[in-house]
């Protein structure tokens, strides 16, 4: 398990303080994929590199299992880093070393034999689906396997923990996507710990557990995924949301209550099984009710699919209709405009 508590990081500038860490206090479950998401100078960055010190905290702890990071000494973190991988935006490889050498340096480093060494990289190599690429220079490769390379290097001392910066800003949509996919077949092989920073919602939805919403180096908003895409509280989350429908749902109701002034708007929410369920149909079935359904979407995420839906009610029995929707399991239910 990661804790942490208090943390803070304050940089000079100006002969002022700007402070781009402020008292950040997260926990993070062995096995989770924890994602953290803001916009850029948010501060999310400057966190993740507190997390295994390669920004030393003005203040707070970080404790990694038994191990307070904060705490160490400079001989002991060394030690440490080899429980923490860490893969960047921009893959800083070597690019005078092939793919094999690349992922080989960390063991270097550590002063692993040079059998055991071959032998770990070859591993590597398969593990992220690179095979055949083990003699190729960096700039022989495209994005997404330079990645790989990035990946495989950081799990070469076979780490506890993974931080990934922005691992896929750099890449096209589809090349994204395979890396996600990579890092969750890792994480469901290995039991790693994963923390991913992101400015995308899509990243989010795609693979992670848990997620914090980071603005002006605060914690905003945390919580389980599906719960924080399904009633995002601050502006920002709300903003990240609108990434995935494509549109502001809020000017949309307001263009749809001045179209259909006839009968009665809901916004119906489904959470989990229930967005994959006939409720409408069901409902349109058993009473004498028309229902026009505006508007609708529905998302997967790692832990649950979830939909929303905003509908028109026409007919007599529209209280009726609203009384059976709110008695369904796991619907969430706001009348926007009444008959």
């Amino acid at each position: 398990m990661i804790s942490i508590e208090g943390l803070r990081k304050v940089f000079p500038l100006n002969k002022k303080d700007v402070i781009a860490v402020d008292n950040i206090n997260l926990t993070v479950e062995d096995g989770d994929i924890y994602g953290v998401i803001g916009y850029s100078g948010a501060g999310k960055s400057t966190f993740v590199r507190l997390i295994n010190r390669l920004e030393e905290p003005t203040g707070g702890t970080v404790k990694i299992g038994d191990q307070v990071i904060t705490s160490l000494s400079k001989n002991d973190l060394r030690i440490a880093r080899q429980d923490i991988g860490m893969v960047f935006q921009h893959f800083n490889l070597l690019w005078s070393r092939t793919v094999a050498e690349n992922i080989e340096f960390p063991l270097e480093i550590a002063g692993v034999e040079k059998s055991k060494r071959r032998k770990r990289v070859l591993e590597l190599i398969d593990l992220v689906g690179l095979a055949g690429k083990e003699n190729a220079y960096p700039a022989q490769l495209s994005g997404g396997q330079k990645q790989r390379v990035g990946i495989a290097r950081a799990l070469a001392n076979s780490p506890k923990v993974l931080l990934c910066d922005e691992a896929t800003s750099a890449l096209d949509p589809e090349t994204t996507n395979q890396i996600l996919r990579l890092l969750q077949d890792i994480n469901e092989k290995l039991g790693l710990t994963i923390i991913l920073i992101t400015h995308e919602m899509h990243v989010i939805r795609k693979i992670c557990n848990r997620v914090a919403v980071m603005e002006q180096g605060k914690v905003v908003e945390e919580g389980e995924v599906i719960d924080v895409f399904t009633s995002p509280k601050q502006p920002v989350t709300k903003k990240f949301v609108e990434q995935l429908t494509g549109s502001d749902e809020e000017e949309d109701i307001t263009a749809m209550k001045e179209k259909y002034q006839e009968g009665a708007l809901l916004r119906i929410q489904f959470l989990g099984e229930s967005a994959n369920q006939t409720v409408i149909s069901q409902l349109a079935k058993d009473l004498d009710i028309h229902i026009n359904i505006l508007q609708g979407k529905i998302t997967q995420t790692q832990v649950g699919s979830y939909g929303t839906l905003i509908v028109q009610l026409i007919g007599n029995q529209q209280e009726q209709a609203i009384q059976y929707l709110e008695k369904q399991n796991a619907i969430e239910l706001e009348v926007i405009q009444h008959a």
